[in-house]
């Protein structure tokens, strides 16, 4: 065990730990989360903001709070509005649960809210991390938050070199995390330490010279060449390529939607209905896919092919445009017309796309029907 992780009240960790909240409260960003913290915000906060990049998670978060300010607000949405609302932030099992957790906290706490660690672990979607930071912030439980810039941080302080994505990394760091977080002020600590890794300590520019722990830190003296310095990794998942084929189909200025199952990728969301294939290394708009019911009339590649990257998968999308006769039912999702269909849930592959596909398709549709 490294010698710093089963200190007790050590004189220089202590002196570091409180240059690091007089750091923080000289250098801490004007967020408007932290004006005056409260439950509900925080908690929204810190939902919106996993693997989401402040710039862009701050304009989600003040939207959320101008449309729904509170948990009862929230909870009262249909999951549809609160999808549409969240579109372009990814990961939206993040918004359904969300919702959910606003209709249990309004069903189970009609007095407030939950005050205990354990109380929001229970919740859907909150994690360790997002119940510490809610707890330490609004309640001031002495618990540590850890999250990705604060294993950065103290990976690089106390010289962990063991992979943090594995428990003989992770877990050491976890139990120094817990024994440094000050009793007195666990919020401000927390904040303070997800605050170096984001303006100080950032993943490869690590700014050593400005750092408040840099008297006590083990690395930084080391040389900051690209991999020599904590944190490390074992390894990460190979992406896997895979052909996505999105089918627009087409009846009398109506277009075929779609919407997928809460479990999986899109979950919610509402898509063109499609299918995949294996990659083949490239783009073959001459080769088009099997028609996903054989009233459906090809019409061919339809809008660009795009790439779109999901955490362990790489979509080659395509979109191929099809008709389907007056006397053909499919029931495999629901007609829409464009201008409706633009306001359901879609994720961020078809948002960005959505006029590029629309104007294709009705400029073959014309030419069809010419």
């Amino acid at each position: 065990m490294h010698p710093k992780i089963a200190f007790s009240e050590d004189v220089g960790l202590t002196m570091a730990r409180n240059e690091l909240q007089r750091w923080y409260l000289e250098h801490e960003r004007p967020l408007p989360w932290r004006e005056q913290p409260a439950p509900y915000g925080t908690w929204l906060c810190e939902v919106i903001m996993q693997q989401t990049r402040i710039d862009q998670g701050t304009a989600y978060w003040e939207r959320f709070m101008h449309r729904w300010p509170n948990f009862q607000s929230l909870a009262d949405a249909s999951v549809d509005e609160v999808l549409k609302e969240w579109q372009g932030l990814g990961y939206y099992s993040r918004a359904r649960n969300l919702h959910k957790t606003a209709q249990i906290i309004c069903d189970e706490y009609p007095q407030g809210h939950p005050t205990e660690l354990n109380q929001w672990l229970a919740l859907p979607g909150v994690g360790a991390y997002t119940a510490a930071a809610i707890c330490s912030i609004c309640f001031g439980t002495p618990v540590a938050a850890v999250d990705g810039n604060v294993l950065r941080v103290l990976s690089r302080f106390l010289g962990i070199h063991e992979p943090i994505d594995r428990p003989s990394g992770r877990k050491p760091l976890e139990a120094f995390a817990e024994a440094w977080v000050d009793p007195k002020h666990p919020g401000r600590h927390n904040q303070a330490l997800m605050e170096l890794g984001a303006l100080i300590c950032t993943p490869h520019a690590p700014d050593c010279a400005h750092c408040p722990l840099q008297k006590e830190c083990t690395s930084s003296f080391m040389p900051h060449k690209k991999g020599s310095m904590p944190p490390f990794k074992q390894g990460k998942t190979k992406v896997q390529d895979v052909a996505l084929h999105f089918h627009v189909i087409h009846q009398n200025g109506r277009i075929l939607m779609q919407q997928r199952p809460d479990h999986g990728i899109w979950g919610g969301l509402w898509t063109f209905p499609s299918s995949e294939a294996p990659w083949e290394g490239s783009i073959n708009n001459d080769v088009i896919p099997e028609p996903l019911d054989q009233c459906l009339i090809a019409r061919g590649p339809c809008g660009t092919s795009v790439k779109h990257l999901l955490s362990h998968r790489r979509f080659h999308v395509q979109f191929w445009l099809w008709s389907c006769p007056e006397d053909c039912t499919l029931e495999m999702g629901e007609w829409h017309r464009w201008d409706s269909a633009e306001l359901l849930a879609l994720p961020r592959v078809l948002e960005s796309s959505w006029e590029d596909v629309k104007n294709s398709a009705s400029q073959k549709e014309s030419k069809t029907n010419a």
